[in-house]
């Protein structure tokens, strides 16, 4: 209840302050609300009517939230789109799609949208121009997903752990869109169900996963930081990266090679297919050795899954079921609401 009283506090402050000649981003006059976004206090039109969402994490978001008439534009929707129809019915496909991948900036303000809901490397780019600050500056407010808020000066990225991560964007994005009933409920969903992984038996030996994104000279994963890790560690594993404080991040074939993972989990992502990742897997030198590789155990989720979204717990269950398969985490009656397995 006391989040719900600053809220409306902050709104009619916010709208006040209008009345007396503040501009609100994305429309001169209009109430506006406040919240933390990457540490830093932000504003935004109350409640947003044309928002502008990039990424299949995000645009989750938005649906769960119920807020898909709230939105002007997505981008990078495709490769999305099939989990989230499955997730959230024939929405999605009203969506409007104006770019297949990360959008320029001049595509983002053909749209005239009051606020952009993207990240840093999901969309936001000093080399496209694309950025929080750009977007501000045009009078649009530029809203950065928690799991990519940037550490510092350099480009590490990744401020709370991710389930918290989640949780602070789905409150945000609840109190923006005037959604926070809705954003509530998606939280405590998200909470029972990591509740009762929590709650399952554990092994005496936790199982070290690789989760495998891409890879060339080079294999792009995921640290301490991203959603992978909050859902290796809710499904009973431990991530071969964890000692890495970032979130999506590139390794050596030879730290692949040292962490000797029980399973690679694979992101479905273009333009590796699967098939092509396990190739590299079972023709490098060593790698094809790996416990993992000679045994087969590899599990293959969409993007939107990985990325930090409310897909993350039906993850976190769909992994734990299938180390349970593989006898690497004890038995515990938990079943996955969904099967989104690829391949």
């Amino acid at each position: 209840m006391r989040r719900h009283a600053r809220t409306l506090i902050a709104v009619t402050a916010a709208a006040l302050l209008a009345s007396c000649g503040t501009a609100a981003p994305g429309g001169p006059g209009g109430p506006t609300i406040t919240v933390d976004n990457c540490g830093a206090p932000a504003e935004f039109p109350a409640p947003a009517q044309r928002m502008f969402v990039n990424d299949g994490n995000m645009i989750s978001m938005v649906l769960a939230l119920g807020a898909q008439q709230q939105v002007t534009a997505v981008s990078s929707l495709q490769r999305d789109a099939d989990v989230l129809r499955r997730h959230y019915g024939d929405a999605v496909d009203r969506l409007p799609v104006v770019a297949p991948s990360s959008p320029s900036r001049e595509a983002v303000l053909a749209q005239r949208p009051d606020v952009v809901v993207a990240g840093w490397n999901y969309g936001y780019s000093e080399t496209t121009r694309l950025t929080p600050d750009g977007l501000r500056g045009a009078g649009i407010a530029g809203y950065v997903l928690t799991e990519s808020c940037r550490q510092g000066a350099g480009k590490a990225r990744g401020i709370v752990e991710p389930w918290q991560a989640l949780r602070t964007d789905l409150t945000n994005l609840g109190a923006i869109t005037g959604r926070t009933e809705q954003a509530a409920q998606v939280n405590a969903d998200v909470q029972r169900r990591l509740d009762a992984l929590r709650a399952a038996p554990q092994p005496q030996r936790r199982p070290t996963i690789f989760l495998f994104d891409s890879a060339s000279d080079t294999v792009f994963s995921s640290g301490n930081k991203g959603g992978p890790q909050a859902i290796i560690d809710a499904a009973g594993g431990r991530n071969a990266l964890e000692d890495v404080r970032d979130t999506w991040t590139k390794v050596s074939w030879e730290r692949v090679a040292a962490s000797d993972p029980d399973a690679f989990l694979f992101v479905d992502y273009p333009p590796q297919t699967f098939a092509e990742k396990v190739a590299m897997l079972r023709s490098r030198p060593g790698i094809d050795r790996l416990r993992a590789v000679t045994e087969q155990r590899f599990l293959n989720l969409p993007y939107s899954m990985w990325t930090s979204g409310p897909l993350n717990i039906d993850a976190a269950e769909q992994v734990r079921a299938q180390l349970e398969r593989w006898d690497l985490v004890p038995p515990s009656g938990l079943v996955p609401r969904s099967d989104d397995r690829v391949g």
